[in-house]
């Protein structure tokens, strides 16, 4: 299958264009496509749910066959690349009802980095769910993290201003919340939900990322980076969905 050939041979030859070990797990080489992030702006038939295991963040059809699991943090510069990269394909993906999108959100970066941001956007994130705006709310923070880092950071009053920018979302119900980080226990939740991912005590790395309940193993996160290889993976999954693992183990 000319998929699985180009999926070997983009790992045996190391023909990807991003070589990085993600947040939590090492440097990052950051991204040099350029490429702006696609989001899910105007979007509004896209369920979105809170998964009985009160940590997932599901988005899309619920009886999508092809689910991809993102662990991130919000803070994390890696997961800026993969949002503008293979995350694109996903959503693409998504939108067509393709694919189911989950999410778990972790907050590690808060002490690598110093300061409440991560907790704070992590619990931002958990109230604009409530209004069905998490995509696109994730999608504002991803596309401004750089410019916030760099003025101190996911402060209330910066979640706030954001937020601004998904029409709907602002109002008394979500103000209250991120003012007074009501979801503070889903935020505690989710990042231990992160560190009891994989084999590491400390979590995956992020982004991390999981086909069909199974963790994609360290050496093949790559291939998430590139948005045809992306496509090749979430193809041959579509065709096989057990047999991916038989390339990827």
């Amino acid at each position: 299958m000319r998929t699985v050939g180009r999926l070997a041979a983009a790992v045996a030859w190391g023909t990807l264009a991003v070589a990085t070990a993600g947040c939590g797990q090492g440097a990052y080489a950051p991204s040099s496509s350029g490429a702006e992030p696609a989001t899910y702006a105007g979007i509004t038939d896209l369920p979105e749910a809170l998964a009985a295991d009160g940590t997932t963040i599901t988005v899309g059809d619920p009886l999508a066959k092809t689910v991809v699991r993102l662990y991130e943090d919000p803070r994390c510069p890696v997961v800026v690349d993969f949002e503008s990269t293979g995350a694109r394909t996903i959503r693409a993906q998504t939108m067509k009802r393709q694919v189911r999108t989950e999410y778990t959100l972790a907050s590690f970066k808060d002490v690598r980095l110093g300061g409440d941001g991560s907790k704070r956007a992590v619990n931002a994130l958990r109230a604009a769910l409530d209004g069905q705006k998490f995509a696109e709310y994730h999608a504002v923070l991803i596309d401004n993290q750089t410019a916030v880092e760099e003025s101190g950071g996911f402060t209330t009053e910066r979640l706030l201003e954001l937020a601004d920018q998904v029409p709907g979302l602002r109002g008394e119900a979500f103000d209250t919340a991120v003012s007074t980080m009501k979801h503070q226990d889903f935020v505690t939740a989710s990042q231990s939900a992160y560190e009891h991912t994989g084999d590491d005590p400390i979590g995956p790395g992020t982004p991390s990322f999981g086909i069909n309940s199974k963790l994609v193993p360290e050496a093949f996160r790559e291939l998430f980076f590139e948005e045809q290889l992306t496509e090749d993976l979430l193809t041959m999954v579509r065709l096989d969905p057990s047999g991916w693992q038989n390339h990827h183990s």
